[in-house]
């Protein structure tokens, strides 16, 4: 996993398995890889890993079972989507707006590309 300098590295971990809870990788109340599992994955130190999964359990995504692993949280994917979805209209909607404006970019325009963006998902999820 290529990790950007600009955020902690268990953050960006824990992204990165709310994007797969999102993406129905991972559904509710099934098994996640385990710490060192995922630590491979990602190619990180397991310690690392691990405080990306206390992050998680902090926030009710995932659930530790004692001696049998972590699981994805009842409600998880609904709360990751209102966290984001709140995180993205108070922080980056404006920005996005702002540049839309100056570039002289047209919501038609937005439409399309997003469009073709949407067909594309389609496309890898069908294969």
């Amino acid at each position: 996993m290529n990790f950007k300098e600009s955020k902690a590295i268990y953050l960006q971990i824990a992204e990165r398995i709310c994007d797969e809870i999102l993406l129905l990788q991972y559904k509710e109340e099934e098994r996640i890889p385990s710490v060192r599992e995922y630590a491979a994955i990602v190619e990180v130190n397991a310690n690392t890993v691990m405080r990306s999964f206390d992050y998680l359990q902090i926030q009710c995504i995932i659930y530790n079972k004692r001696g049998i692993g972590y699981f994805v949280a009842p409600g998880a994917r609904e709360l990751i989507l209102s966290l984001r979805r709140d995180a993205f209209l108070k922080e980056e909607i404006a920005y996005f707006f702002k540049q839309l404006y100056m570039l002289d970019i047209s919501i038609d325009e937005i439409g399309g590309m997003f469009g073709e963006f949407i067909k594309k998902q389609h496309r890898k999820n069908e294969l």
